[in-house]
Parts: structure tokens; C-alpha cells; sequence
């Protein structure tokens, strides 16, 4: 259960990126950006990777498909409380080769998820520019290779609050999201178990279990600006009562991840459509 990349520049830097009111906004958005990371390699690994990488900025306003600060997603079902969609995650590859605690054990290849997501709004201000959900996003995850493998179940539910134009610094917008994580047998095993044959004199063979997962909480702030959007996040795990936190290859319970980001906007589309929050 490595971070998800995508979700970490997506929902981790954009969350909070949107307008406070209801207004006319362009029907598509593209542009491009860099975002520079730091995380671990997979949830509990004591090492950190750091890089630079290129992210696309892509905004789209359908009545169906919806790709913004939130995500890409299909939206089913759109109340003034309660929001069912179809969400997507990936997760970079992670090399055995360079991670320590998995040496000779076989790499952990590029994941990708999908699944229903349920939000449902409970509480907001009149103008929109404060809210609190509770999102619901239960996804199934498979690698990204020649043969997919299915790896099991990821459910995430996580309290949502928004902030738009934050008192005395207008324009900027700040986000938390916090909440539990479980997953089931085969999800812990992918990332946490250790086969017979691959256990050493300090990795002994482990199983790994389905269940508590442990939680994580992250806080953004963004901004956009007429023709560009920058964006940063912190994001704080901690494993410390997961069914796997026994696993020879949790090396640390609790770590921080964060990244800034930003990206121009290159071209938008003449048609314009009301956007509500």
C-alpha cells in the first residue's frame, strides 16, 4: 500500500484549489508544471525517494466526467449533499533493488485503482467558502504489467474541510483531510508479507493480514493565480496498530511525506459551463 503519486499531487496539492461560489468556468483547461516530492517508497519503508517530476495540469467540466481538484472521476449521482462517483489512483513502481528492507525480493511494480467513491457534504457556510465531508472511496487495486495481478481492496474514508480565501490572504485556499485506512488480505500481502523464500536472517517469513491499516492526515495550501496555479502539501502516516506493523519490511511507523507544485495554464475552451463547488 505504497503512496499513491497521483493522488498525492491531485488530491494532496489541488485539494483545495477551487472557487468559493458557484461561477462560470471553461469546459476544459489544460497546462503543464513540475512538482517536486519527498516520500517513502512504500507506507513504512525507512527510505525516502526526492525527485522532480513533470505534472499535468488538466481541468474538465462535464456533467458526467469531472477532472479537477478533486480528481478524475465519473459522477453517477450529484445532490446538494451527497456526490457518488467513480474515482482513479496510480502508484509509481518501486525497484527491490533499491529498496534495502526488500533486497532479492521481486519489485513492486506501477498499481492502479478504481472504485465507487461516496461524499457526502455535512456542513457548509452560505457562501460556499467553508465546508466539511465525509468521503467514501472503497477502490480495487491491480499492477500495471504485461500480466495485471489483482491486489485486493482499499477502503479510505477521510473528513474533508475546505477553506476558500483565507482571512487576510485572499485568493489562497486551505484543505485537511484525515482518516483511517483498511485493506484486505491480498492488498497487506503485495506490499507487507514475506514468502519463505525470500526470508533471511533479518527478514523472517511473514503473512501479512487483512485489517486496520493505520491513519493518515494531510494539510494543503494553493492558490490560482490568472494564468498559473501553484500548490504545496504535508502529509503526516502513522502505521502504529496496523495488522501488518509486525512486518519485517515496516522499518518506521511514522514519517511525514510533502511536495510543492506548480503549473501554468496553456489553453482553455471558448465554451463555458457553471461550476458549483
Amino acid at each position: 500500500m505504497k503512496s499513491i503519486l497521483t493522488s498525492i499531487v491531485l488530491a494532496g496539492c489541488l485539494a483545495v484549489s477551487g472557487s468559493a461560489v458557484a461561477e462560470e468556468k471553461p469546459l476544459w483547461e489544460i497546462g503543464v508544471g513540475a512538482a517536486a516530492l519527498s516520500f517513502p517508497a512504500y507506507r513504512g519503508s525507512d527510505q525516502t525517494n526526492n525527485f522532480l517530476m513533470p505534472v499535468p495540469h488538466f481541468t474538465y467540466n462535464g456533467d458526467f466526467f469531472k477532472a479537477d481538484r478533486q480528481g478524475i472521476r465519473g459522477s453517477l449521482f450529484d445532490s446538494d449533499r451527497v456526490d457518488l462517483t467513480v474515482s482513479l489512483a496510480l502508484s509509481p513502481p518501486a525497484p527491490s533493488d533499491d529498496i534495502r528492507a526488500r533486497a532479492g525480493m521481486p519489485d513492486l511494480e506501477a498499481t492502479f485503482e478504481i472504485g465507487p467513491q461516496l461524499d457526502l457534504t455535512l456542513w457548509r457556510s452560505e457562501n460556499r467558502a467553508r465546508f466539511v465531508k465525509l468521503l467514501l472511496p472503497l477502490r480495487a487495486a491491480v499492477t500495471v504489467e504485461s500480466s495485471p495481478q489483482s491486489i485486493g481492496w482499499v477502503f479510505h474514508p477521510k473528513l474533508n474541510m475546505d477553506i476558500t480565501d483565507l482571512p487576510g490572504l485572499p485568493g489562497w485556499n486551505l484543505g485537511t483531510l484525515a482518516g483511517p485506512i483498511w485493506g484486505d488480505k491480498r492488498q497487506h500481502a503485495y506490499y507487507y508479507s514475506v514468502a519463505p523464500r525470500h526470508a533471511t536472517a533479518l527478514r523472517p517469513a511473514y503473512e501479512a493480514d487483512a485489517g486496520y491499516a493505520g491513519m493518515q492526515c494531510l494539510v494543503a495550501l494553493s492558490k490560482r493565480f490568472p494564468k498559473y496555479w501553484v500548490g504545496s502539501f504535508i502529509r503526516y502516516d502513522n502505521l502504529s496498530g496496523a495488522t501488518f506493523a509486525n512486518s519485517p519490511l515496516v522499518r518506521q511507523k511514522d514519517y511525514f511525506a510533502a511536495g510543492i507544485a506548480v503549473t501554468w495554464v496553456l489553453g482553455e475552451s471558448a465554451t463555458r459551463v457553471q461550476v458549483n463547488d
